[in-house]
Protein backbone atom coordinates (compact mmCIF):
# COMPACT_ATOMS: atom_id res chain seq x y z
CA UNK A 1 0.00 0.00 0.00
CA UNK A 2 1.48 3.31 -1.08
CA UNK A 3 1.86 6.11 1.42
CA UNK A 4 0.49 9.57 0.76
CA UNK A 5 2.62 12.70 1.26
CA UNK A 6 1.45 13.24 4.84
CA UNK A 7 2.25 9.67 5.84
CA UNK A 8 5.67 9.89 4.20
CA UNK A 9 6.42 13.07 6.18
CA UNK A 10 5.38 11.30 9.37
CA UNK A 11 7.68 8.36 8.61
CA UNK A 12 10.60 10.70 7.84
CA UNK A 13 9.97 12.66 11.04
CA UNK A 14 9.78 9.47 13.13
CA UNK A 15 13.02 8.04 11.67
CA UNK A 16 14.78 11.41 12.05
CA UNK A 17 13.83 11.61 15.75
CA UNK A 18 15.10 8.07 16.38
CA UNK A 19 18.30 8.59 14.35
CA UNK A 20 19.01 11.88 16.14
CA UNK A 21 19.29 10.14 19.49
CA UNK A 22 20.48 6.66 18.46
CA UNK A 23 24.00 5.45 19.17
CA UNK A 24 24.32 2.92 16.37
CA UNK A 25 22.43 1.64 13.36
CA UNK A 26 22.39 -1.45 11.19
CA UNK A 27 20.73 -1.75 7.80
CA UNK A 28 20.14 -5.28 6.55
CA UNK A 29 18.63 -6.77 3.42
CA UNK A 30 15.57 -8.81 4.34
CA UNK A 31 14.68 -10.25 0.92
CA UNK A 32 13.05 -13.68 1.28
CA UNK A 33 12.05 -13.42 4.95
CA UNK A 34 8.50 -14.34 5.90
CA UNK A 35 6.18 -12.13 7.94
CA UNK A 36 6.56 -14.56 10.86
CA UNK A 37 10.36 -14.25 10.75
CA UNK A 38 10.20 -10.45 10.58
CA UNK A 39 7.79 -10.46 13.52
CA UNK A 40 10.27 -12.56 15.47
CA UNK A 41 13.05 -10.09 14.63
CA UNK A 42 10.89 -7.18 15.79
CA UNK A 43 10.01 -8.99 19.02
CA UNK A 44 13.70 -9.61 19.80
CA UNK A 45 14.43 -5.97 19.02
CA UNK A 46 11.74 -4.70 21.40
CA UNK A 47 13.23 -6.78 24.23
CA UNK A 48 16.60 -5.07 23.75
CA UNK A 49 15.21 -1.56 23.24
CA UNK A 50 16.05 -1.45 19.53
CA UNK A 51 13.91 0.45 17.05
CA UNK A 52 13.34 -1.64 13.89
CA UNK A 53 11.58 -0.38 10.77
CA UNK A 54 11.31 -1.23 7.10
CA UNK A 55 11.57 2.05 5.18
CA UNK A 56 11.96 2.93 1.54
CA UNK A 57 15.55 3.96 0.88
CA UNK A 58 14.52 7.33 -0.55
CA UNK A 59 12.65 8.16 2.69
CA UNK A 60 15.48 6.79 4.83
CA UNK A 61 18.02 9.00 3.05
CA UNK A 62 15.89 12.05 3.75
CA UNK A 63 15.31 10.99 7.37
CA UNK A 64 18.96 10.40 8.26
CA UNK A 65 20.14 13.60 6.62
CA UNK A 66 21.71 15.93 9.22
CA UNK A 67 22.13 13.05 11.71
CA UNK A 68 25.22 11.09 12.62
CA UNK A 69 24.02 8.31 10.30
CA UNK A 70 24.18 10.36 7.11
CA UNK A 71 27.32 8.35 6.30
CA UNK A 72 25.05 5.38 5.50
CA UNK A 73 23.40 7.09 2.50
CA UNK A 74 25.70 5.72 -0.20
CA UNK A 75 25.15 2.10 0.93
CA UNK A 76 21.36 2.11 0.95
CA UNK A 77 20.33 -0.13 -1.94
CA UNK A 78 17.66 -2.81 -2.18
CA UNK A 79 14.97 -3.73 0.35
CA UNK A 80 16.39 -2.83 3.75
CA UNK A 81 15.27 -3.04 7.35
CA UNK A 82 16.81 -0.54 9.73
CA UNK A 83 17.70 -1.19 13.37
CA UNK A 84 18.65 1.71 15.64
CA UNK A 85 20.18 1.25 19.11
CA UNK A 86 18.62 3.82 21.34
CA UNK A 87 20.24 2.96 24.67
CA UNK A 88 23.16 0.56 24.26
CA UNK A 89 25.79 0.85 21.55
CA UNK A 90 25.72 -2.80 20.52
CA UNK A 91 22.00 -3.59 20.83
CA UNK A 92 21.09 -3.21 17.15
CA UNK A 93 24.13 -5.24 16.12
CA UNK A 94 23.22 -7.91 18.68
CA UNK A 95 19.65 -8.19 17.36
CA UNK A 96 20.79 -8.53 13.75
CA UNK A 97 23.75 -10.78 14.57
CA UNK A 98 21.65 -13.16 16.69
CA UNK A 99 18.94 -13.32 14.03
CA UNK A 100 21.43 -14.07 11.23
CA UNK A 101 22.73 -17.09 13.16
CA UNK A 102 19.37 -18.82 12.68
CA UNK A 103 18.33 -17.20 9.41
CA UNK A 104 20.85 -16.58 6.64
CA UNK A 105 18.36 -14.61 4.53
CA UNK A 106 18.93 -11.48 6.63
CA UNK A 107 22.15 -9.95 5.28
CA UNK A 108 23.68 -6.95 7.06
CA UNK A 109 24.58 -4.31 4.48
CA UNK A 110 25.85 -1.34 6.46
CA UNK A 111 26.74 -0.67 10.11
CA UNK A 112 27.28 2.78 11.61
CA UNK A 113 28.43 3.56 15.14
CA UNK A 114 28.42 7.14 16.42
CA UNK A 115 28.48 8.58 12.92
CA UNK A 116 31.19 6.35 11.47
CA UNK A 117 30.77 3.44 9.09
CA UNK A 118 32.04 0.14 10.43
CA UNK A 119 32.94 -2.91 8.37
CA UNK A 120 30.00 -5.35 8.33
CA UNK A 121 32.44 -8.16 9.18
CA UNK A 122 32.84 -6.56 12.63
CA UNK A 123 29.12 -6.88 13.39
CA UNK A 124 29.70 -9.78 15.80
CA UNK A 125 32.36 -7.76 17.66
CA UNK A 126 29.98 -4.84 18.07
CA UNK A 127 27.23 -7.23 19.17
CA UNK A 128 29.56 -8.58 21.88
CA UNK A 129 29.98 -5.16 23.48
CA UNK A 130 28.57 -5.04 27.02
CA UNK A 131 25.36 -3.14 27.64
CA UNK A 132 25.24 -0.30 30.16
CA UNK A 133 24.50 -2.50 33.18
CA UNK A 134 27.21 -4.99 32.27
CA UNK A 135 29.75 -2.20 31.77
CA UNK A 136 28.93 -0.67 35.15
CA UNK A 137 29.22 -4.08 36.78
CA UNK A 138 32.62 -4.66 35.19
CA UNK A 139 33.82 -1.22 36.26
CA UNK A 140 32.64 -1.75 39.84
CA UNK A 141 34.44 -5.10 40.00
CA UNK A 142 37.67 -3.43 38.89
CA UNK A 143 37.20 -0.60 41.40
CA UNK A 144 36.47 -3.05 44.25
CA UNK A 145 39.54 -5.21 43.67
CA UNK A 146 42.21 -2.88 45.18
CA UNK A 147 40.09 -2.28 48.28
CA UNK A 148 39.63 -6.02 48.83
CA UNK A 149 43.37 -6.59 48.44
CA UNK A 150 44.11 -3.76 50.90
CA UNK A 151 41.76 -5.22 53.52
CA UNK A 152 43.28 -8.70 53.08
CA UNK A 153 46.76 -7.23 53.47
CA UNK A 154 45.76 -5.39 56.67
CA UNK A 155 44.17 -8.49 58.18
CA UNK A 156 46.98 -10.89 57.18
CA UNK A 157 49.20 -10.31 60.28
CA UNK A 158 46.26 -10.93 62.62
CA UNK A 159 45.28 -14.09 60.74
CA UNK A 160 48.87 -15.36 60.86
CA UNK A 161 49.05 -14.63 64.61
CA UNK A 162 45.82 -16.52 65.29
CA UNK A 163 46.99 -19.45 63.14
CA UNK A 164 50.34 -19.58 64.97
CA UNK A 165 48.72 -19.46 68.43
CA UNK A 166 46.23 -22.15 67.39
CA UNK A 167 49.03 -24.40 66.18
CA UNK A 168 50.98 -23.79 69.42
CA UNK A 169 47.87 -24.64 71.48
CA UNK A 170 47.36 -27.91 69.56
CA UNK A 171 51.04 -28.78 70.09
CA UNK A 172 50.73 -28.16 73.86
CA UNK A 173 47.56 -30.28 74.08
CA UNK A 174 49.26 -33.18 72.29
CA UNK A 175 52.27 -33.24 74.60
Amino acid sequence: MALNIGEKKDVVKEIFEIASTAQSAVAAEYRGLTVKELSSLRSNARELGVYVRVVKNSLAKIAIKDTSFECMNSSLKGPLIFAFSKEDLGSAAKVVNDFTKDNKLLKPVVVAVNGELVDVAKLSQIAALPNKDQAISMMMAVMKLPIEKFVRTLSAPNVKLVQTLSAYKIKLEQS
